[in-house]
């Protein structure tokens, strides 16, 4: 349903259902079922970690989680042009960062 979402089509004609005619829905009912049960299991998760927020906001869960840094090293060359570009008197209004790997 998460690739159907993304690639803006119905679920059965990800799975592979022909391309609708004249008159005929685009939606099917499966379809929109399947749209509505994944927004309903999405409404129940945090939207930073990932984790069931009846879990995560239950009082008695306080201090049963950890968490681990990661670096990117992707986005820290990206900070560090956006911040270099500021630094140059540059705007970040409207700004699309480009993060490539270099050639060795």
């Amino acid at each position: 349903m998460e690739a159907a979402r993304a690639w803006g089509i119905p679920r059965s004609i990800l799975l592979g259902r022909p391309q609708p005619g004249p008159g005929e829905p685009l939606w099917l009912p499966e379809d929109r079922w399947w749209a509505m049960a994944l927004m309903e299991a999405e409404s129940g998760v945090c939207g930073d970690c990932g984790h069931l927020l009846a879990e995560t906001t239950a009082p008695e869960s306080e201090f049963a989680y950890d968490a681990h840094i990661t670096k990117c090293h992707g986005c820290l060359a990206a900070a560090r042009r956006v911040a270099a570009h500021q630094e140059d008197g540059g705007k970040t209004e409207g700004l699309k960062i480009s993060v490539f790997r270099r050639e060795t």
